[in-house]
C-alpha cells in the first residue's frame, strides 16, 4: 500500500502531509517561520514541497490560528504539544535477522520507563544480556507511542508514529531493537488503536477520527466505519507497518481489540493483519491480541496468539485466595484452571457470572501456543490498588508451584520485569497529565476500590498511591540490585534452570502439539495431558496447602517436581509435577 501519512523527506527537503478534512485552509509552520499555506485536495488532503531536511522542526497551523504537531509525527522533542520534527530514515543493520519461531517464544514484557533507573531506551540495552541470560527469546515492550508528561503507561498515547521523548529519540529505539536481535531476541511492541489519551490528542479539530455511534470505556470509538473512515483506517494500518518496517519489531501485540467497534464489512483487525500479510517475506512475523471476549476466530485466521487471562485467574485465585470481582468466577473452580490450561480458554461460551453475559467460543482446535499464559503482567499488577506483585504477599512454595505450572505448559509464557528475581519494587498505576486532569484521574483512580471489602472505608481509599504522583512512578522502577541478593539471587537462578528444561524439553513438541485433556479428580488435583506425536506431557498440579490423595504415580521421566512431589499415593501441598512419556 502506498504510504501518505508523515513527512516525506525527498532529494529536494522533504513534502509535507496533513489530512485535515475539516479545514479548508492549513499553513504550514518551519523551524518557527511561516512556510506558507498548503495546497488542499478535494480528498481533504494538504501538501507542501520545502526546502526543509531531517533536523527541522515543523507544526500546522489551522485556520483559528492553532498549531498543532503531525498526526504522524516521527518525534516530537518538545513534546505532544510542541513542534514536529523531519526524521531521517533509520539506519538498518548490515546483516539480516532471521526472527524467532513463534514455538521458541518465551516473552519478557517490560515498561522502558521502570525498566531501569534511567528509564531510557538505551539504558534498556544494557540490561539486554541478563535477559537473554535468562532463556528469554522475545521482549515485549509496553506502548511507546508519545504520551502527555514525563512518565506513563503508553496507553495514554496521543501520536502513535512517535516514540516517547522521556525515554529518548528514535535513533535510540532502533538501537535497542537492533541490540535485542544481537542477542537472539525478537521484539514485540504494545500498540493501541482502540482510543487515544486525554490530553494532547488534536486530531478530532481537523479530522473525522471518532464515530459518536460507538461507545468505549473511553468514550466515543475511534472511526473505523463512519464517514471518514477510509483515512482513519489507513491511519492504523499504516501505523502497524511502521513499527514492523522501519524500526524492525518482529510483532505487535494489540491492546483491547474487543473495544475496537468496527462493524464494516473488512474489521480493521482484518485489515492489519492482511497489510502484515503482504509485507516481504524473510523473518516470521507476530501479531497477538489482547481480546476480553475470547474471539478464537481471530486466533484461526488472522492473528498469532491471545493474551489468557483464563490461565492466570485460575493460578491467582489458587494461590492467593482471593474471590471479589471477576476472580469470584474463578475461586473455587480448579475445573476452569485445568481447562484453560489444557484447551485455553475457560469459558467457550457458558455464561460468565461476573459478566453477566456468555463469554467465548470452543477453542480446542486450536494449538496451545494460540495462548500466552502468566501469572503477572503490567494489568495484573498494575491494576491492583498498591501494585503489589503475588510474590509480595503469597506463599513462596504456592508462587513456585504456579509458575512451574504455567513455565513449562504449552502455551507461550511470559515474564513480567523483575519477577525472575521476585523483585521487591511495586508496579503502580501512574500518568503525569494536565493540571485540569490530576484531580479527576487521582479520585477515579480510588473511586475504583469502592466495592472491594479491603476499600469500603474512605481512610483505606485515601492511602491507594496518587497515580499523577512523581513518587508513584520512581517507586516502580527496578532495583537491579537485588538479583545479586538472597532470597533474589536463588530465584533467579530457579528460573533459569525452569526456562532451560522448557527449551530443551518442551519446545521441541510444541509444532505438532494439540490441545490437551484436563480434568479434577475426587481429590481435588488438576491433571492435564497433551499429546505431540508419540509423546505425551502430562502436568499433576495440587495449589492447595494440604497433601491430596493421587494413586497413580507420574509415568514416565520426571521433567520437573515443584514442592513436595508425588509419594505413596499422594501429591504433596503446592506441587507442580511434569512428566514426558514416550510410546
Amino acid at each position: 500500500m502506498t504510504r501518505r501519512f508523515g513527512p516525506l523527506v525527498t532529494p529536494e527537503g522533504t513534502l509535507f502531509r496533513f489530512w485535515a478534512p475539516k479545514a479548508e485552509v492549513v499553513r504550514l509552520e518551519v523551524d518557527g517561520a511561516d512556510a506558507g499555506v498548503m495546497t488542499r485536495r478535494p480528498d481533504g488532503w494538504h501538501l507542501l514541497q520545502h526546502p526543509a531536511g531531517p533536523g527541522s522542526r515543523y507544526r500546522f497551523v489551522l485556520p483559528d490560528g492553532l498549531k498543532v504537531p503531525d498526526p504522524a509525527s516521527r518525534f516530537q522533542p518538545e513534546g505532544v504539544h510542541g513542534p514536529s520534527e523531519v526524521v531521517a530514515p533509520l539506519a538498518q543493520p548490515a546483516a539480516p535477522w532471521a526472527g524467532r519461531p513463534w514455538e521458541e517464544v518465551v516473552l519478557y514484557e517490560l515498561h522502558i520507563g521502570t525498566f531501569t533507573a534511567e528509564g531510557t531506551f538505551r539504558a534498556a540495552i544494557e540490561r539486554l544480556p541478563a535477559i537473554a541470560e535468562l532463556g528469554i527469546t522475545a521482549v515485549e515492550i509496553m506502548p511507546v507511542a508519545a504520551f502527555p508528561g514525563e512518565r506513563n503507561w503508553g496507553y495514554d498515547g496521543v501520536l502513535p508514529f512517535a516514540p516517547a521523548t522521556p525515554y529518548g529519540r528514535p535513533e535510540d529505539l532502533k538501537a535497542l531493537v537492533d541490540a535485542a536481535h544481537e542477542h537472539g531476541m525478537a521484539v514485540l511492541l504494545d500498540v493501541v488503536y482502540n482510543h487515544f489519551g486525554p490530553e494532547g490528542n488534536y486530531l478530532p479539530l481537523y479530522a473525522p477520527l471518532f464515530n459518536e455511534a460507538h461507545e468505549t470505556p473511553w468514550g466515543a470509538a475511534v472511526n473505523f466505519d463512519a464517514e471518514g473512515r477510509d483515512e482513519v483506517r489507513a491511519f492504523a494500518v499504516e501505523n502497524a507497518l511502521f513499527w514492523l518496517e522501519h524500526y524492525g519489531f518482529d510483532g505487535l501485540r494489540l491492546d483491547a481489540v474487543h473495544e475496537i467497534r468496527d462493524d464494516s464489512p473488512n474489521h480493521i483487525l482484518a485489515e492489519i493483519a492482511a497489510a502484515v500479510a503482504r509485507l516481504p517475506a524473510g523473518r516470521p512475523l507476530h501479531l497477538i491480541v489482547e481480546n476480553e471476549d475470547n474471539e478464537p476466530a481471530w486466533l484461526r485466521r488472522d492473528y498469532r496468539a491471545q493474551w489468557n487471562d483464563d490461565v492466570h485467574h485460575g493460578l491467582h485465585v489458587a494461590v492467593t485466595g482471593e474471590d471479589e470481582g471477576y476472580y469470584g468466577d474463578y475461586a473455587g473452580r480448579a475445573d476452569r484452571l485445568a481447562r484453560a490450561l489444557a484447551e485455553g480458554f475457560a469459558f467457550q461460551g457458558e455464561p460468565m457470572p461476573y459478566r453477566g453475559a456468555e463469554r467465548g467460543a470452543p477453542c480446542r482446535d486450536l494449538s496451545p501456543t494460540a495462548f500466552v499464559a502468566f501469572l503477572q503482567n503490567h494489568d495484573q499488577i498494575g491494576n491492583r490498588a498498591f501494585g503489589d506483585r503475588i510474590h509480595h504477599e503469597s506463599e513462596a512454595g504456592a508462587v513456585r508451584a504456579a509458575t512451574a505450572a504455567f513455565l513449562l505448559a504449552p502455551q507461550i509464557p511470559l515474564l513480567f520485569q523483575g519477577e525472575e528475581w521476585g523483585a521487591s519494587a511495586p508496579f503502580q498505576f501512574f500518568c503525569d497529565l494536565g493540571d485540569d486532569l490530576k484531580d479527576a484521574v487521582r479520585d477515579g483512580r480510588r473511586a475504583e476500590f469502592k466495592r472491594f471489602s479491603a476499600f469500603a472505608d474512605p481512610a483505606r481509599r485515601a492511602a491507594i498511591p496518587d497515580p499523577t504522583a512523581r513518587e508513584t512512578f520512581l517507586a516502580s522502577k527496578l532495583d537491579w540490585s537485588e538479583r545479586t541478593r538472597q532470597p533474589h539471587a536463588e530465584t533467579l537462578a530457579w528460573y533459569r534452570r525452569i526456562l532451560a528444561v522448557r527449551r530443551e524439553r518442551v519446545v521441541p513438541l510444541l509444532s505438532a502439539m494439540a490441545a490437551g485433556d484436563g480434568e479434577v479428580t475426587d481429590a481435588g488435583v488438576i491433571t492435564v495431558t497433551w499429546r505431540s506425536g508419540d509423546s505425551r506431557l502430562s502436568l499433576l498440579l495440587n495449589l492447595s496447602a494440604e497433601a491430596r490423595r493421587h494413586g497413580e504415580a507420574p509415568a514416565g521421566d520426571i521433567l520437573w517436581s515443584e514442592g513436595p512431589g508425588w509419594a505413596e499415593g499422594r501429591l504433596g501441598p503446592w506441587t507442580a509435577l511434569w512428566s514426558i512419556e514416550r510410546a
